[in-house]
């Protein structure tokens, strides 16, 4: 018998960027290249192992505005049409190289690489992604997990509870659409909770939620077996905590794997190095550089002078790091079962998945690594999900966490300072405003429920904890900035056209076609009590 659990928790997610005014569009390019660097890479390790009959069991959420993206027909044409490109270009790569001892052989690893891709993406998996974790969760090795429906960061929506609902409620209705069930579990944007908050969850039949590990540390009353235990709220929610050990050996490039210097260096890129019009049809239309995913140098250490990449060998570290990380969860997990008295302790290791590709290359190796030891090595632990911990374990301490998230600081710091402060009162205006125009337009005509529903939508979209956190940390601030502004400006255009009975139908159809997302949406469900 095993002596406890390992729950393994991929969070998937990425804001809904989608613009069919512009042929090209930069930041479109964040869904282009997790798709190729993770997403992809994540389905076929974890087909590998099904197909090999190697038996695991991982949570994985996919956020509402992710899926929509990855369903969406236009976003799926332009991301064929740039893994056309990065085919090209590796041939390109591979001719232009063809006398180069080191780098011939990594561009033609690269090829092969994308070329693997784009015959997964086509024939495989037919351009639907979705449909291809569903049938990993419906064959039993994932449960997938919904998220908040735009990532809004709950605790700083709380003074309008209709928009706390609206987010989960939303979310649960897509998942339904898209996976044929109820959510069992939710990823909580920035895993930010308060107090209160799980009766909205158990009214979505939602049976579990995650929270940092201060966030179960900090419950009252005083978990007993502190975050190695899931708790019961007062609603019945289960409130799993992360494991802060297993999380800093994975996630931290400092300290952890992903800062080994035989791995791939993210920050040295081709389209920044190679000369400029030998690179110009692969990087942005009007001359400017970005990254093109083929890479070259190894992270060698701290200093510019980076050796070359060399993927065999990376692949060797990636195993290794496997072996230490599974024996590192054995040694944990027997001291935690001879401390807990009786209950088998649950390690719960959440991470980002866009580690596991994008910024970690290796990533999907690792991870392909460590199931296959786990299932073929060891019997010292069970590789779980957090549902089937609570069907193993059905009784549970019950306590309240605290408000928490796992943000910088653990609480609301990084979606509330003096770079994204001035955000909130427009939300929440904008949130009051909708809750009344749901309970004052309760049966609207066909036009009149269009704007309705269009107006929820812009709301949701400005909601987004993305951009709020994207200020924060100053990389595309103008993008995220421009992202609020447009939203909140549409949403009081359609509120105002709304009172006054002049719906601009054909700027309305403008944005129903640009902001497409959750055509099922129904704006009555802000004036539910």
């Amino acid at each position: 018998m095993s002596l406890g659990s390992l729950s393994l928790v991929l969070h998937a997610h990425l804001p809904f960027v989608r613009h069919p005014e512009h042929e090209d569009f930069l930041e479109e390019d964040w869904l282009y290249e997790a798709i190729s660097e993770t997403y992809l890479p994540l389905l076929l390790a974890f087909d590998s192992l099904a197909e090999d009959g190697v038996p695991f069991r991982l949570a994985m959420t996919l956020s509402p505005t992710l899926v929509t993206m990855l369903r969406d027909e236009l976003l799926m044409t332009r991301y064929a049409r740039k893994l056309d490109q990065l085919c090209e270009l590796g041939a390109r790569e591979v001719h232009r190289t063809r006398t180069d001892a080191t780098f011939g052989a990594l561009a033609r690893f690269y090829r092969d690489h994308f070329e693997t891709l784009r015959r997964a993406f086509h024939d495989r998996y037919r351009g639907d992604l979705v449909a291809a974790f569903r049938r990993l969760q419906d064959a039993g090795y994932l449960d997938i997990l919904t998220c908040n429906a735009t990532h809004g960061f709950l605790p700083l929506m709380q003074q309008v509870p209709e928009a706390v609902r609206a987010q989960v409620m939303v979310a649960s209705n897509h998942y339904r659409q898209h996976f044929g069930r109820d959510p069992a579990g939710i990823w909580l944007a920035e895993c930010g909770y308060y107090p209160g908050l799980e009766r909205i969850l158990a009214a979505e039949r939602i049976r579990y939620f995650f929270v940092d590990t201060h966030g179960l540390t900090d419950a009252t009353p005083r978990p007993l077996h502190g975050p190695y235990a899931p708790i019961f709220t007062e609603a019945g929610v289960a409130a799993f905590a992360r494991d802060p050990e297993s999380s800093q050996q994975v996630w931290s490039s400092e300290y952890g794997y992903p800062g080994d210097p035989d791995y791939r260096e993210f920050y040295r890129d081709i389209g920044w190095d190679l000369d400029l019009d030998y690179i110009r049809p692969f990087i942005q239309p009007t001359g400017d550089r970005k990254n093109t995913g083929f890479k070259y140098y190894r992270i060698t250490g701290k200093t510019d002078d980076k050796r070359p990449y060399d993927p065999a060998l990376a692949r060797e570290r990636a195993a290794v790091h496997a072996g230490n990380f599974l024996f590192n969860r054995q040694r944990q997990i027997e001291h935690l079962a001879s401390r807990l008295g009786g209950r088998k302790p649950v390690v719960v290791s959440p991470y980002d998945a866009e580690l596991f590709g994008h910024w970690w290359f290796e990533g999907p190796w690792f991870l392909e690594a460590f199931i296959r030891k786990a299932a073929r090595e060891q019997s010292t632990f069970d590789l779980v999900t957090p549902l089937d911990d609570l069907r193993e374990n059905p009784e549970n301490q019950v306590a309240t966490p605290p408000m928490s998230s796992w943000g910088a600081g653990g609480y609301a710091h990084m979606w509330l300072d003096g770079t994204n402060d001035w955000v909130y009162r427009h939300l929440t205006h904008c949130a009051r405003k909708m809750v009344e125009l749901a309970r004052d337009f309760p049966d609207a005509p066909a036009l009149q429920r269009r704007a309705l529903n269009q107006a929820a939508r812009e709301l949701l979209l400005a909601q987004s904890s993305d951009w709020a956190f994207i200020l924060k940390t100053g990389t595309m601030v103008e993008y995220a900035k421009r992202r609020t502004q447009e939203h909140v400006q549409h949403f009081l255009r359609l509120h105002d056209e709304l009172r006054a009975g002049t719906i601009d139908e054909g700027w309305l159809a403008q944005l129903e076609g640009r902001d497409n997302l959750f055509p099922e949406l129904d704006y009555r469900l802000y004036r539910l009590g």
